[in-house]
């Protein structure tokens, strides 16, 4: 969540003024999903300090936090430098995304 913060920030106060509109929309792209799924593994972490660790919620913080990085990482990388071939690897942050969800799911149905 701090990064999600600090990306935020550097993206509202700085980096705006280096991009292209549609390359900032890009970059607030990455932010909105680091937020959101950082959120995810916050809650996922409740979850399993109340007891619940299991294989799928393991799995589910695996493929969260990976898709932060390959998602999200990508599209600040490819904002920052303009090195468009980035955005190939972008949607396998996303699969991690929907699988960390199907993870999580899986986990809650199982107990």
């Amino acid at each position: 969540m701090a990064l999600a913060v600090g990306f935020g920030a550097f993206g509202a106060h700085i980096v705006q003024d280096m991009l292209t509109p549609d390359r900032f929309e890009v970059y607030q792209t990455a932010v909105q999903y680091h937020f959101y799924h950082a959120l995810g593994l916050l809650v996922l972490g409740v979850v399993i300090s109340n007891g619940e660790e299991s294989k799928w919620m393991s799995r589910s913080a695996a493929c969260l936090i990976g898709g932060i990085l390959i998602f999200s990482g990508s599209l600040y990388i490819l904002t920052l430098t303009d090195t468009d071939w980035l955005g190939m690897i972008t949607p396998a942050g996303g699969f991690l995304f929907i699988l960390g969800w199907i993870f999580f799911a899986m986990g809650v149905i199982r107990k």
